[in-house]
């Protein structure tokens, strides 16, 4: 069971924002269904236009998230974050003085007690990067530990601003790209962690800083994209190298150009070529596999490439 609650609020009296509503739906349009169209998560989301979100209700919508048992639950929340002495917030439109909105504590804690297995939390607001922050006065508080199964990916640091360009978060269209294929692994995986590494390259060393914390002994996938070699295809790397450090020797008759045409060996060859795509294979002596096959030379398999042999090889893939 996946179960998703994605929030976003445009929706404040004092300060509304312009594409936390967007970025929501967004994520939940990507996170409903996996690319193939296969059912992913069963997504709850509030958005404020037209929804009222209140503190109360967010709180609930939260506990409701993370209180029965479930292989995993992500929460998402795109809207106003603030900080103080007491930790940080996730702002409702009915926030006060003194009461700014859920405390990202209370969110912690939640997760901290819940019965999922996986709890993922991305939070696109200001200063999210407290989220799992020792408050100040009160440095022995346990409930800022992470538990087992439990990972956050925040936009920004807990001292800066996260960021909106043409009408969305810049963290979350981000986030989105990698969802969509800019974080999935050679067998179309995307995870939380993937997924931040993706973030903290494309963004620059003066921009706002993503922070990802996680206290997780297996990384669950988030979202399965198409792959950029199939897993026919992997199940045959030790068969074409019957240990991982063969060189595959290829001659003319494996590309097209040959004559007398050699059907066979140009179909191994089409693989092959994926998986030099894939950076799972190289040609060895040359720049390119077609000169390789041209003047008879070979092929082995990259450090990537031996990871999925082995994979293959022990029947893992």
């Amino acid at each position: 069971m996946r179960r998703a609650l994605l929030v976003g609020i445009d929706e404040y009296p004092d300060a509304p924002l312009a594409g936390c509503v967007k970025d929501a739906s967004e994520m939940e349009r990507l996170l409903r269904f996996h690319e193939d169209g296969a059912p992913n998560f069963d997504c709850r989301t509030l958005l404020a236009p037209p929804d009222t979100i209140t503190r109360a209700i967010l709180r609930a919508a939260t506990e409701a998230l993370v209180q029965q048992p479930a292989d995993i639950s992500l929460f998402y929340f795109s809207g106003h974050g603030t900080e103080n002495n007491l930790g940080g917030y996730l702002v409702t439109p009915d926030a006060k003085t003194y009461d700014e909105g859920v405390p990202m504590s209370d969110v912690l804690a939640l997760a901290n007690k819940s019965p999922v297995t996986e709890i993922v939390v991305v939070l696109d607001c200001c200063h999210s990067g407290a989220f799992g922050q020792v408050p100040a006065i009160d440095r022995s508080n346990d409930t800022a530990h992470l538990r087992q199964g439990v990972s956050v990916l925040t936009a920004s640091r807990a001292t800066e601003s996260a960021m909106e360009q043409g009408g969305a978060g810049i963290f979350t269209s981000l986030v989105r790209s990698a969802l969509e294929g800019g974080a999935a692994d050679v067998i179309g995986n995307v995870t939380i962690a993937s997924t931040y590494a993706y973030v903290d390259e494309a963004l620059g060393a003066w921009e706002q800083r993503p922070l990802f914390k996680a206290h997780v002994s297996r990384l669950t996938t988030l979202r399965r994209c198409r792959p950029a070699v199939s897993i026919e295809t992997l199940r045959l790397l030790p068969k074409w190298f019957p240990s991982p450090d063969f060189e595959f020797p290829l001659d003319p008759s494996y590309e097209p150009e040959a004559q007398p045409r050699h059907l066979e060996n140009e179909a191994i060859f089409s693989q092959l070529q994926k998986c030099r795509a894939a950076k799972l294979v190289v040609p060895v002596g040359e720049e390119h596999m077609y000169y390789a096959a041209m003047n008879s030379r070979s092929c082995q398999l990259t450090h990537l490439g031996r990871h999925y042999w082995r994979l293959a090889n022990e029947g893992r893939i």
